[in-house]
């Protein structure tokens, strides 16, 4: 069963399919150790790294485990990021969310926008239950997006990922249908 990836309007945002034409930009921001000094795998150091994740989108697509979008801001459609739901459950009404944001877009609540309205479309449209993230401990900033969102911190993962050499712990949240607020609501 396919899953078509939405696009979904903000107010500052556009989350849109991925199109072979971010390959470049998505290598910049995947080739940033300091983005991805929090993240459980090393900067890409191989351009041909990015056309593998934007095949990897259309077959998690094709396949209805998931949807990855890009993440593009509104007043000048610059690229600043993705958001992802993947390991989508219908028989358990769950998914996995994640986001990955270019460090000039980090402090202007691009993250929080981005996965609200994607978190929106899931309970909505996949009739989701609960909707889980994982962040690094190190992560505050990341840590912080969930807990707006309205996430509860479940739980430490211990010594589950190695970043950048060095052992670290996870922050397991969950956000139950239940729990979730939509503007308006």
């Amino acid at each position: 069963m396919s899953l078509p990836t939405p696009t979904l309007p903000t107010a500052r945002l556009r989350l849109r399919p991925f199109t072979d034409d971010d390959a470049d930009v998505l290598f910049a921001l995947h080739s940033d150790a300091h983005v991805l000094r929090y993240w459980d795998a090393p900067p890409w150091s191989d351009p041909a790294r990015a056309e593998r994740f934007l095949a990897a989108c259309l077959q998690m697509a094709d396949e209805g485990t998931g949807a990855r979008v890009a993440i593009d801001r509104v007043s000048d459609g610059v690229f600043v990021g993705w958001c992802s739901l993947t390991r989508w459950n219908p028989d358990y009404r769950s998914a996995a969310l994640g986001y990955c944001l270019d460090d000039a877009a980090w402090g202007h609540g691009y993250a929080t926008e981005a996965a609200h309205a994607l978190l929106r479309w899931a309970f909505d449209t996949l009739d989701l239950n609960r909707v889980q993230a994982e962040t690094d401990t190190r992560n505050l900033a990341s840590a912080r997006v969930l807990q707006k969102l309205g996430f509860v911190r479940e739980g430490t993962l211990r010594e589950d990922c190695v970043v950048d050499g060095v052992v670290s712990d996870s922050w397991v949240f969950g956000l139950l249908r239940r729990e979730w607020r939509s503007p308006g609501d």
